[in-house]
């Protein structure tokens, strides 16, 4: 995917088209854990209202916290393990983002060695 020591630095474009390639990734990444949670909590909290628990899944994932707790013992669980899930998941997801621009600067730094 990447190109190599041997290889010269791709273009501007070039970086741009990969570097958004890597943001929608990412951004799909997010969207399908988001859509896990709240179908999960849903399903374990069956009353609860599907904006209210939207909101609720996107405040686990930016690490505020839930703003309303589950009542049942399985709703508790599934929302500590989803929240392990998530932090797994920004760890990913930041990696995934700063991949190619840390490529990026790692290849500028070996274009002047000989291979």
């Amino acid at each position: 995917m990447y190109e190599s020591r041997s290889e010269g630095l791709i273009s501007r474009r070039r970086f741009a088209l990969r570097l958004l390639a890597h943001l929608l990734l990412a951004m799909a990444f997010i969207a399908f854990s988001l859509l896990i949670g709240v179908l999960g909590y849903l399903w374990m909290e069956g009353d609860a209202h599907w904006h209210d628990v939207t909101l609720n899944m996107a405040m686990i994932a930016s690490g505020i916290g839930p703003i309303m707790l589950p009542e049942t013992i399985h709703g508790k669980v599934f929302l500590a393990l989803y929240g392990a899930y998530i932090s797994v998941v920004f760890v990913a997801v930041l990696g995934l983002v700063i991949a190619p621009i840390l490529h990026r600067i790692l290849h500028v730094f070996h274009l002047d060695e000989e291979p």
